[in-house]
């Protein structure tokens, strides 16, 4: 009966284990499929050296956030949002 049980046991954690793996799978392609646009802040003022003051200039513009995206030498701010 020993037998019986630890195979009992090794059924649900191989379970238990597939599982979690499909839960992690579903939310990775979950965020895969959100594509960020991105447009130039019309507001923000200068280059682009702190990636918090474009977000918060981005969020009086109406966007969740924005980061800065350099173009040749120079970084500009621009605005993000899921498409």
């Amino acid at each position: 009966m020993a037998s019986t049980s630890s195979r009992m046991v090794a059924s649900v954690v191989v379970f238990l284990l597939l599982l979690a793996a499909s839960e992690m799978g579903t939310t990775r392609v979950a965020e895969a499929r959100h594509r960020h646009c991105f447009s130039q802040s019309h507001k923000f003022v200068g280059a682009c050296l702190s990636e918090s003051n474009c977000e918060n200039v981005c969020k009086t513009e109406g966007f969740p956030s924005g980061e800065c995206k350099w173009h040749g030498i120079v970084s500009k701010c621009h605005c993000k949002r899921i498409c």
